[in-house]
């Protein structure tokens, strides 16, 4: 019996690795068909008789996003929506743009991890590891530099340079997702209760009550 117990949770395991990630392509490419009205994890393959180069192709990369905003930073992803020959390749791309003093928050990535390279700039970034450690890892980063944010841990961007600066990220996903810490925990549709946030965050209730309003 206990034999038999290990070899189904030994099964369990396998099979929960095997599902961890984006699908994997059973042929050369499958295009997304981003009009179908049916519904599955992913997206539907367009028939590969109708694919063109341009399933394939995205520019305008070369071109920094707006960071005029209250945190000082841009993304343009490019991901399966972008490329629709994306689909269930398990990657993206990411250009992140900063103002001085730019600053992306603590946030998360459900579905990827990310390879972040600096092209031109100084910044200050980091991951915090799951409970019940709390460890940070981070690190001052220049010019060519590469760090890893290991998928589903919050991480930050901060450009600490008196200059403008950007960076290159790769996501292990056509679809990453993205959980901005602050903006879902106080910006939620509907509030969630300034109790339950006052009480998890050891703040007044005046002050909860503040936050939610910046959101």
């Amino acid at each position: 019996m206990a034999s038999r117990f290990l070899l189904l949770a030994l099964f369990a395991l396998v099979f929960s690795q095997a599902i961890a990630s984006d699908p994997s392509p059973l042929q050369d490419f499958c295009v997304a068909d981003k009009n179908s009205p049916v519904f599955v994890n992913g997206l539907v393959c367009k028939n590969p008789n109708f694919t063109t180069p341009e399933d394939f192709f995205f520019s305008g990369l070369d071109q920094p996003g707006n960071t005029t905003n209250k945190l000082g930073f841009a993304a343009n992803l490019v991901d399966v929506m972008a490329i629709p020959g994306l689909n269930t390749l398990g990657i993206s791309l990411l250009r992140l743009d900063f103002a001085p003093n730019g600053l992306i928050p603590p946030h998360i990535h459900p579905r990827a991890t990310e390879i972040f390279t600096v092209v031109e700039g100084t910044f200050y970034v980091g991951f915090v590891t799951s409970n019940p450690e709390n460890r940070l890892f981070s690190k001052v980063m220049n010019k060519g530099d590469v760090f890893v944010f290991p998928e589903g841990l919050i991480h930050f961007q901060f450009n600490i340079g008196k200059t403008s600066g950007f960076g290159i990220s790769g996501l292990s996903s056509q679809n990453p997702g993205l959980i901005l810490i602050a903006n879902t925990v106080f910006g939620s549709n509907p509030p969630i209760s300034d109790d339950i946030l006052a009480k998890a965050f050891q703040l007044d209730k005046k002050i909860v009550d503040w936050l939610q309003t910046q959101f």
